[in-house]
């Protein structure tokens, strides 16, 4: 059974001829690979390119490095990358002067100089470059540094609920409960039966992340840096930095981990895109609090998996399904804060913090979003949109809530939507 990744088929095609590296990045196993090598090479063949105008290359494939020259046992023995010189001369025998030719490139951080490489086939007015890459240290940072502007990142996610649905063979409301439970991850999603996806998130996280990100920053103390993990996944949506963590290690574990050695595993579970973090933004002060930080797993079957689905919080699950909704949208998602004064017992001014879920920005657009599992009455109404009415500006003020519930708007001009159409209608937040 194949899924359709139309949303980003859609972006690859725009993409095309546009002098740029296109670089699409991501987790490891949320389809990139599947999306270039099949989904994208078959809409070019039925556009009308010829199938030798097509260069396909996987460079931790043993087949198509043994067609180099290459042996993945030596490259892994030797612990280098591919041979850039052996790569280019097998392209040389490929390309011609006629038409134009694309580059599909499969994990090419696994190159040595790569960004090299790949700046020297955008001089060549015939050749369109196609690449994908796990690791964000390898790649979409260095888009900017590396390819001087020329690099245009397609950052992919695992499925959304809208993907996951149009495979899915139940309704909504029972599709979202398994959905936030196994996430989207290709592979677990097409699994039949609760068992094998359980048995696979885990398989996934021993076999590929946890030793992927070990290998690629050499982590000597892998049981503590396993510890942090497991402590975010324990806590996420939660406020926190590594001085915070420092301490908690220090107490539950009596560990003497230091924050600076915190701070380099967050950011290697960033760069393998397996979380994300999201800085507060003061609205009314209009800046940026440094610390502490949200941080959302990129796929929440993989952080239930990761603490053996023993800890499964409707509240924070459907929050972080939020999150990676309005990312993978395009919006940029802070967590907002809203710094009020009020009075208290003894009638002295105080200052207090309120806080608002998601500042997303697109463009122009901006929107407040409040993630609310419910609202059984109106108090817990007035104690979720008490931050917006705080808020001075016109933009749109949205609570996204799991109760069953038609979109309308209150006295206040704030928008109510059940998360089952926020989730299935990509518009529903510019009604």
């Amino acid at each position: 059974m194949e899924i359709r990744r139309d949303f980003y088929l859609d972006k690859l095609i725009k993409r095309r001829n546009n002098g740029l590296i296109k670089v699409i990045t991501g987790i490891r196993r949320c389809g990139k690979s599947y999306l270039l090598n099949t989904i994208f090479y078959r809409y070019l063949l039925e556009s009308g390119i010829p199938s030798d105008h097509i260069i396909r290359f996987a460079f931790d494939s043993a087949d198509d490095l043994y067609l180099i020259g290459e042996s993945l046992i030596e490259i892994e023995k030797q612990k280098r990358g591919v041979d850039p010189e052996k790569f280019m001369a097998y392209i040389r025998s490929w390309v011609a002067e006629d038409g134009m030719y694309y580059l599909l490139l499969d994990e090419v951080q696994l190159m040595d100089c790569f960004e090299s490489v790949l700046n020297g086939y955008l001089r060549k007015d015939n050749v369109d470059v196609f690449v994908t890459g796990s690791n964000a240290k390898f790649l979409s940072k260095d888009i900017v540094t590396e390819f001087a502007g020329r690099g245009d990142e397609i950052h992919m996610y695992p499925l959304s609920f809208a993907e996951f649905m149009s495979v899915y063979k139940g309704d909504k409301y029972t599709g979202l409960s398994e959905y936030m439970l196994y996430g989207g991850i290709p592979l677990v999603v097409l699994r039949e039966g609760t068992d094998d996806k359980a048995a696979v998130l885990q398989n996934l996280f021993s076999e590929i992340y946890i030793r992927d990100i070990c290998k690629r920053n050499r982590i000597k103390n892998i049981g503590e840096m396993e510890d942090l993990l497991n402590i975010l996944s324990s806590a996420i949506g939660s406020l926190t930095n590594p001085e915070k963590l420092k301490n908690t290690f220090r107490t539950v574990k009596k560990s003497r981990i230091t924050s600076k050695t915190i701070k380099k595993y967050l950011d290697c579970f960033e760069d393998s895109f397996l979380i994300e973090s999201a800085l507060r933004y003061d609205i009314k002060g209009k800046a940026y609090i440094e610390t502490p930080k949200k941080y959302y797993f990129s796929d929440l079957g993989l952080r239930n998996a990761r603490i053996n689905f023993r800890q499964f919080e409707q509240t924070h699950s459907m929050e972080n399904v939020i999150y990676n909704e309005l990312r993978m949208r395009g919006y940029r998602v802070d967590v907002g804060v809203v710094v009020i004064a009020e009075k208290d017992q003894e009638n002295k001014a105080k200052r207090k913090q309120l806080e608002i879920d998601f500042v997303c920005n697109l463009g122009s657009a901006r929107y407040y979003i409040q993630s609310a599992y419910s609202l059984p009455d109106e108090e817990k109404r007035t104690q979720e949109t008490r931050p917006f009415r705080k808020i001075d500006d016109s933009f749109k003020k949205i609570i996204i809530t799991k109760d069953i519930v038609q979109p309308y708007y209150d006295d206040y001009g704030i928008l109510t939507v059940n998360i089952y159409d926020f989730l299935l209608d990509p518009k529903i937040l510019e009604k």
